[in-house]
């Protein structure tokens, strides 16, 4: 189950960091001293100095930006400018935790939020049939003021085309809509004043019943759209043939979640209620089974994020923990499924704090994070851009009505971001600048940067 049917103006608190003994930390366990995987050792790689500018550290190791900029300037790299390493180095340090900026307010919850892959645009999506896109590049001026049509609860997920000229929205319907966003009309009213084109993934000979979508995300190159839903079933639709290609039934559960491994299209990533996640290769589909299943979530699992290596991805889940996961460990079948977790509904109550220590008995994950609330709707975490971090960081929306960011080798959280007054499903970081947005069930669109956004920009 996706929603829970809480009253606007419900508040949630919990005491900030408190382990089971009542003391504080911000780390989630000194296991992560012991990690050995590649996985880590190519993320201090991608966000790590190259060896001609180590030598430049005091004694403490430290080396400031000023002088990286200045060795740069004389080329001491022999390559007249950052390395992608050099650069993420740098410009990682500038987490955007500086604010916020209220950029809008609406009088409905809002559900998703996320940036276009060049950062020009913005979009977030709202209970009230809502769904605007801002223009990043123009002070945040809306350029699409999207009114839904046949929304059931809520816009559950939106997915901008590669070309960033289409936009397709899901509710709790079996029914995904595409409006075009590239128009000059800024006002789009279903089927009024634009053409919301409506694509029906019921139209399947094994579909018995009505059903809602939960994810829903383009192909690389926009010619498909995957999507989870609550009929335990990944839905592939081809957009140039417009007609449903792939029904698979996935999960015993939920899928609340779906995402594409990497460029290529092969592999997609579901993650259900039924606490699993699974690889899917598309070239192998014959039988129906999954190429590998992921067990360690002991609850359902709410977001899954590709590094886009294939390989790797991190999931968020209802026992309060994001998880990374390597597929090269997975296994085929889930024989250790969490079959003996506490039973609880993150809908109705808290996650008991007995229970934030347990493990399941067969967790095959590379590594746990633990500090943010996932409690009565499908929070996202992700990770951050690979352009200006490295992908070092993980960040995710909360129920505590914070963003959490984590670094993902160390696993201490590096920040947490303060300022909504209710749950935050969804944040997006932009994927070059150090800027951060979050929309909150408060019905605000809040910016976050970094102090020194001046100086990080002289960095490109």
């Amino acid at each position: 189950m996706g929603y829970g049917m809480s009253r606007l103006e419900d508040e949630y608190y919990e005491p900030e960091g408190k382990n089971t003994d009542g003391s504080v930390s911000v780390q989630v366990n000194d296991e992560f001293a012991k990690l050995r995987n590649d996985i880590f050792h190519m993320t201090r790689m991608r966000s790590g100095l190259s060896e001609s500018y180590k030598s430049m550290g005091t004694n403490r190791g430290i080396i400031s930006t000023a002088k990286l900029l200045s060795r740069r300037e004389i080329d001491c790299s022999g390559k007249g400018t950052f390395s992608s390493g050099d650069r993420a180095f740098v410009l990682g340090r500038y987490v955007p935790m500086n604010g916020p900026e209220l950029l809008d307010r609406m009088d409905s919850r809002a559900y998703v939020s996320q940036f276009s892959a060049d950062g020009t645009l913005f979009v977030a999506g709202f209970q009230g049939s809502h769904i605007r896109i801002y223009d990043a590049d123009r002070g945040w001026s809306i350029h699409k003021d999207i009114h839904a049509r046949c929304l059931r609860w809520t816009i559950s997920d939106v997915s901008l085309s590669p070309d960033q000229r289409y936009l397709a929205y899901s509710s709790l319907a079996p029914i995904i809509h595409i409006v075009n966003v590239g128009n000059a009309a800024r006002e789009s009213y279903a089927n009024v004043t634009d053409i919301h084109d409506g694509l029906d993934f019921s139209q399947h000979e094994d579909v018995q019943y009505s059903f809602g979508i939960f994810s829903v995300k383009f192909s690389s190159d926009g010619r498909e759209l995957v999507a989870g839903s609550n009929d335990e079933s990944i839905y592939v639709y081809d957009l140039h043939a417009n007609k449903l290609t792939l029904r698979l039934p996935a999960h015993t559960s939920d899928v609340n979640t779906v995402a594409f491994a990497d460029e290529t299209g092969h592999l997609i990533y579901s993650g259900s209620d039924d606490t699993l996640c699974k690889v899917w290769d598309r070239r192998c589909l014959s039988t129906g089974q999954a190429a590998g299943v992921l067990t360690g979530h002991l609850h359902g699992v709410t977001h899954i994020d590709s590094r886009g290596d294939g390989r790797s991805f991190i999931s968020n889940g209802k026992d309060q923990a994001i998880k990374l996961w390597d597929v090269r460990k997975m296994t085929s079948n889930a024989d250790s499924s969490a079959d003996g977790a506490p039973t609880w509904d993150y809908r109705y109550s808290r996650y008991p704090q007995q229970h934030k220590q347990l493990k399941h008995p067969h967790d095959q994950s590379l590594a746990t994070y633990r500090g943010h609330s996932v409690l009565r709707t499908l929070i996202r975490c992700y990770f951050s851009p690979a352009y200006s971090t490295g992908q070092k960081y993980i960040y995710t929306g909360s129920y505590d009505s914070c963003v959490h960011i984590y670094d993902v080798v160390s696993g201490s959280q590096v920040a947490k971001l303060k300022w909504h007054q209710m749950a935050i499903r969804d944040c997006s970081w932009h994927p070059f600048e150090p800027t951060l947005v979050s929309s909150s069930w408060d019905g605000r669109v809040a910016k976050w940067t970094s102090a020194r956004d001046q100086e990080a920009s002289d960095v490109d």
